[in-house]
This record gives structure tokens, sequence and C-alpha cells, in this order.
């Protein structure tokens, strides 16, 4: 895979609507701020809120700056969007820690909530980073949540329940895995209530989010999660994701 340039990169996530005018509606978004808002925790993806962002316009305002989504609260439905300039920046600060942990040779963990989009980038990534001497955390056999269970595919952790690998939102897959570990991980590179519960339990934790997840972009703000990434985080083909990871480790000096 060649390394795009940044400008080539923007160029790549506003074609294949990873940003730009990406598919999830406006009314969903505003949705999912004012149920955070609101202390459902569905969509607090595994962080403790508690009272401090009540106001679902505080929470737009949190996501037109982390995200780029349109900050007009009287938007209501239609197109919103993602800033690619602002994924991309994102992306720079990600790869400064998984720099930090290849230097350190720190032990990484990488679980998806998005098996279906996400996978080969966690993959890839991990990958990598074992190549630079990182330990990539192999979780305990036997770990059940949310009546399914947690079980790992190239060196990702994901939730799997039926024969199938499940969309979760859900913390309580990285619960298991972090109460039957004997050896906490220095970082745990995720998404959804993965991400987020990773960092509320006070681990180093970096990941991604669509504009309808707003917790992580919160967590980031108030420090609890070091980097998120804005994205679509489940475009019609996977391999779209494949330039940007090729310019996170390019940028991340892991290729």
């Amino acid at each position: 895979m060649p390394i795009p340039s940044r400008a080539a990169l923007v160029e790549h996530l506003l074609r294949t609507r990873i940003a730009g005018n990406v598919a999830t509606p406006r009314d969903n978004n505003l949705s999912h701020y004012r149920k955070l808002a609101n202390g459902d925790r569905h969509y607090w993806l595994g962080l403790e809120l508690g009272d401090r962002w009540t106001d679902e316009q505080d929470v737009l305002a949190v996501m037109a700056e982390r995200c780029g989504v349109n900050d007009d609260p009287a938007h209501r439905a239609g197109q919103d969007t993602i800033d690619p300039e602002l994924t991309v920046d994102a992306l720079d600060r990600m790869a400064a820690r998984l720099r930090k942990a290849a230097a350190g040779r720190q032990r990484v963990l990488f679980a998806t909530g998005h098996p279906g989009a996400l996978l080969d980038v966690h993959s890839g990534t991990a990958a990598a980073l074992r190549s630079a001497g990182c330990d990539i955390v192999r979780i305990p056999g036997g770990l059940v949540a949310d009546e399914g269970y947690v079980v790992q595919f190239a060196d990702v952790a994901v939730f799997e329940r039926g024969a199938s690998l499940w969309h979760t939102h859900s913390p309580e897959p990285m619960n298991a895995i972090l109460d039957h570990l004997d050896v906490q991980p220095d970082l745990v590179v995720a998404d959804h209530g993965w991400a987020g519960r990773a960092g509320q339990r006070g681990i180093d934790s970096i990941g991604y989010a669509d504009c309808n997840d707003p917790a992580l972009f919160i967590g980031e703000a108030e420090g609890t999660l070091q980097v998120t990434v804005p994205l679509d985080d489940h475009v019609v083909d996977p391999r779209y994701y494949e330039p940007m990871t090729a310019y996170l480790l390019d940028a991340a000096g892991l290729l």
C-alpha cells in the first residue's frame, strides 16, 4: 500500500465518505447527543460522565470542535459532516502515542466493537507494533460478557455470539478482559465501549469514533482518553480504511 500524503489522504477520506459528507444523518447525531445528555449509559460508552454533560448543546459544541459536525443547533435534519482535517490531525496524535509504545516496547491491547469495518485497521496496527518489539496482549480464554463470548482474532478482541462477531457499544467485554488479566496493558487501541471503559479504568486509551458516538470525544476533552479519531466507522468497503492505516503507521515510524 503506497503511503498517501496528507492532502491525498484528505481527498481519499472525502471520496470514500470516511469523512466529509458522511452517511450518518443529522437527526441521528442529535438524538445520540440528547440521549447522552439525558444520562442514557448506552451512549456513555463505558465512561462515567456524572452530571457534567446534561446539556445537549454542550455536547454539540464538543462534537463541532473535535469532529467537525455542523455547529448550528437549528440544523436538525439532513446532511452532517466530519472534518477530514480533524481526522488527520487525530491520526497524527495517535501516531505519536503509537511511536511512544514502540519506543518503550509496551504491552498493548487491541479491541473493536466494529469487527465488520475496523478489524483490519486494528490488526494491521497490532502487527506493526509487534514487529517493533511490543507485547500484544493475548486475552484469556473462556471470557463471557453480555450473554456472549469475548474472543480474539488476528490480535484483536471482539464480541461473539451465535457463531457471529457482533457490533457492540458495551463496555462489559473490556471489563471481562481487564478483570482477568494478570498484568494490565500499558495502552489500549480500540473503539466504542472497549476504548471508553479502558480509559475510565485508568489505562492509556486511544481509538476511533463516529459522529454519532460523542462519548469518546468528550472523554478526550476531559483527558480520560488520549486520542479519539473522528471517522465514519462502517463505510461500505473495509478496504477503504487501508490508506488511512498506511498513513498512521508511517507517521508512527512503524513501516
